[in-house]
């Protein structure tokens, strides 16, 4: 196990470092940069900007340098802490990402919990119960889930929110608590604004492990050994936890690494339209100004959160699965 456990840290710890050449490849490859959108604007403002000043502005920003150095100068310091300037925003980009990160966690996690809370339960009894009216609903609520578009829901449940609990439109606070210290009040409001961005964004993860985990233990309880367990007069409760559910939970488990990157990265039309701020967003508006230090940075802690789920996820199987834990 330990032995296990340390071979896969060694492959995060390599695939982050190929992760950070491949982040930093592509958010160079459109042509231009952060500093010729910053001149455009400036010659729209002032006229003919003096090449001085140009030159100047290329060497404070360190554009000047081929991109294999800007990379190691990039990667060097950020081995020291310092993850560079962001050019859009003038800060210092972990300062930023500071700021959204522990949100933006504390929001995937509740959105995982609230996920898996709801569809590991639904699919293991709309597989018990197939053909049931149970079974057709959980359907419909799968197909509902991922039919649905996140930023249309959103916008309903931000109307209705408004209109019948009177909350806010739009943000994790309401306005008098937007800058207020903390405070049982703050923290309240915050539980009130947490609902709507949670559904909208874990219905699709949970229609999706609905429909899995019926497909697989549907699969499961076809199987010979469940037809044994069944004629041995073992319980059918005992059996099916203990057996085909086990089995089947596989696929959800070996998921997370895939799940939680898809919260954070794929709110982000969810985040704009409910103004939140989490890291999501963030990158949307580098990715726009080719702020590159604050791009790269935002994917890779992306591509760090989706190495994590995935180690996380194969701890878990293996200590699930017994036929992983011998081999």
């Amino acid at each position: 196990m330990k032995k296990y456990i340390c071979k896969r840290f060694i492959y995060m710890i390599v695939l982050l470092a190929v992760m950070s050449v491949f982040a930093f490849v592509v958010i160079q490859l459109p042509p231009g940069d952060y500093l010729t959108s910053y001149i455009a604007n400036l010659q729209q403002q002032m006229g003919q900007v003096d090449e001085s000043v140009i030159l100047s502005l290329r060497q404070q920003y360190g554009l000047d340098k081929p991109m294999w150095q800007q990379y190691f100068l990039w990667m060097g310091n950020m081995l020291k802490g310092d993850f560079g300037q962001s050019f859009q925003w003038k800060q210092p980009v972990g300062t930023l990402i500071a700021t959204r990160m522990p949100m933006t966690i504390a929001l995937s996690v509740i959105t995982l919990v609230f996920a898996y809370a709801l569809a590991i339960p639904i699919g293991i009894y709309s597989a018990r119960h197939q053909y049931s009216i149970g079974d057709y609903l959980a359907s419909i609520l799968g197909f509902i889930g991922l039919a649905t578009p996140s930023f249309f829901l959103a916008l309903i449940l931000m109307y209705y929110s408004n209109r019948y609990f009177g909350l806010s439109v739009g943000g994790f606070y309401s306005p008098e608590f937007q800058n207020a210290p903390w405070s049982f009040a703050r923290l309240w409001d915050l539980c009130k604004h947490l609902p709507i961005p949670v559904i909208v964004i874990g219905l699709a993860s949970m229609a999706n492990v609905i429909r899995i985990l019926r497909a697989t233990l549907l699969d499961e309880l076809k199987r010979p050994y469940v037809v044994a367990a069944r004629a041995r007069g073992l319980k059918e409760n005992k059996m099916i936890y203990k057996y085909p559910v086990r089995v089947a939970l596989n696929p959800i488990i070996s998921s997370i690494g895939s799940i939680l990157p898809s919260i954070v990265s794929g709110a982000t039309v969810t985040a704009i339209v409910l103004d939140i701020p989490t890291v999501g967003s963030l990158l949307y508006n580098a990715l726009l100004s080719q702020d590159m230090y604050l791009a790269g940075t935002s994917v890779l802690m992306l591509t760090a959160i989706t190495i994590v789920g995935t180690f996380i996820s194969d701890i878990l199987l293996v200590v699930v699965d017994p036929r992983i834990r011998l081999q």
